[in-house]
C-alpha cells in the first residue's frame, strides 16, 4: 500500500507527523505553522518538506492532493485558562480555516486534537461542520497518562473519514440515550457519546456496516501495552531546566504545546489496520 499523504496544520514541532510516520504508512508532504522557532525545528527534522506560515492564506491548490489532514487548532479561547470565547475567539476560531481546507482538499481522513474543554465549548460545532462537509466522526478523550506519560494532559481526539470510502466502517449508530458528556442533535442527526461512539454521521440513511468502527482505540491501547509498543522513559531526552536549557523559554513553550506523538501513532496504526481489514473483506467478497 502506498503511504498516505499528510497535510499537518498548526504543526508545532511535528508531534502529529512524528507519530503518524512511526507507523510506516504515512508521509507528511506539507506543514503549516506560524511560529518561527517551530518552523526551524520542522525544517531540521523534515528537511525539504514544504512549509506554509499562515493557515488563513493557505489554499488547497497550494498543497495538492492529500489523504489526511491533521492538526490541533489553537485552544486559547477554549481552555479554562482562556477567555471562554470558544470558537468565536480569534485564535480558536481558526478551526473554521481548518474546515475550509477540508472542504477544498477533501482528504480521506481528518484528525483533530484539542483540550478536553472543547467538549463543553464547541465540540457540537466542530462535529456539525464535519458532518456538513460529508465526514463521519468519532471522538475519544485520551490523556497522555493513558499511554504511560508521567502527566495527565487530557485531550479530545477526533477521527473523521469521508463517507463512502473503502475503509468506511462507522455506520450510522443511533440512540436516544445520553451516554456522553456532550449531546449533539443537529440536521445531520449526529450524536455525541462516550469513547467509541459515532458522533457525526454525514448520511443518516446509511445502515451499520460489518467489521466494527473505523478504529477502536481501547483495543489498540491494550494491544500496544501487551506488545511492548508503549514505552515511556523515566527521564525526558531534553535536559531538565535545572541543568540548563539553551534558549529555554521558546523550547519549553514548544514542548508544552506539542501533542504526545504516541497517540497519533496509535490512531495511525488503527487506521492502517482498518484499511487492511477492509481490503481483505473486499477480496473475500470478490472471491465468493
Amino acid at each position: 500500500m502506498n503511504k498516505l499523504k499528510v497535510l499537518d496544520l498548526f504543526s508545532g514541532i511535528g508531534g502529529f507527523s512524528l507519530g503518524l510516520e512511526r507507523t510506516g504508512g504515512f508521509e507528511t508532504v506539507a506543514f503549516c505553522e506560524i511560529d518561527q522557532h517551530c518552523r526551524a525545528v520542522l525544517e531540521s527534522r523534515w528537511p525539504g518538506v514544504r512549509q506554509f506560515e499562515d493557515v488563513t492564506t493557505l489554499r488547497g491548490s497550494d498543497v495538492g492532493t492529500v489523504d489526511v489532514i491533521c492538526g490541533g487548532f489553537p485552544c486559547q479561547d477554549i481552555s479554562r485558562a482562556g477567555n471562554g470565547a470558544g470558537l468565536a475567539g480569534a485564535r480558536s476560531g481558526l478551526w473554521f480555516e481548518y474546515a475550509r481546507l477540508i472542504g477544498e482538499l477533501r482528504p480521506r481522513y481528518v484528525l483533530v486534537e484539542n483540550v478536553s474543554t472543547l467538549l463543553h465549548r464547541g465540540l457540537d460545532a466542530v462535529l456539525g461542520t464535519l458532518a456538513t462537509l460529508g465526514y463521519d466522526a468519532q471522538w475519544h478523550c485520551i490523556p497522555a497518562s493513558d499511554i504511560g506519560a508521567p502527566h495527565i494532559r487530557d485531550r479530545v481526539w477526533i477521527i473523521a473519514n469521508a463517507q463512502h470510502t473503502d475503509a468506511d466502517c462507522l455506520g450510522s449508530h443511533r440512540t436516544e440515550e445520553h451516554h456522553g458528556r456532550v449531546e449533539l442533535r443537529d440536521q445531520q442527526g449526529g450524536f455525541v457519546g462516550p469513547l467509541g461512539q459515532d458522533v457525526a454521521d454525514a448520511d443518516s440513511s446509511r445502515k451499520p456496516q460489518p467489521g466494527g468502527r473505523l478504529i477502536d482505540l481501547r483495543r489498540w491501547l491494550i494491544n500496544s501495552r501487551e506488545e511492548g509498543r508503549i514505552r515511556w522513559g523515566t527521564e525526558p531526552g531534553l535536559g531538565r531546566v535545572a541543568d540548563g536549557v539553551p534558549n529555554r523559554s521558546h523550547r519549553l513553550k514548544q514542548l508544552g504545546n506539542a501533542v504526545v506523538p504516541q497517540i497519533p501513532e496509535l490512531i495511525g496504526r488503527a487506521i492502517l489496520d482498518s484499511i487492511e481489514r477492509e481490503a481483505v473483506s473486499k477480496a473475500d467478497r470478490s472471491a465468493a
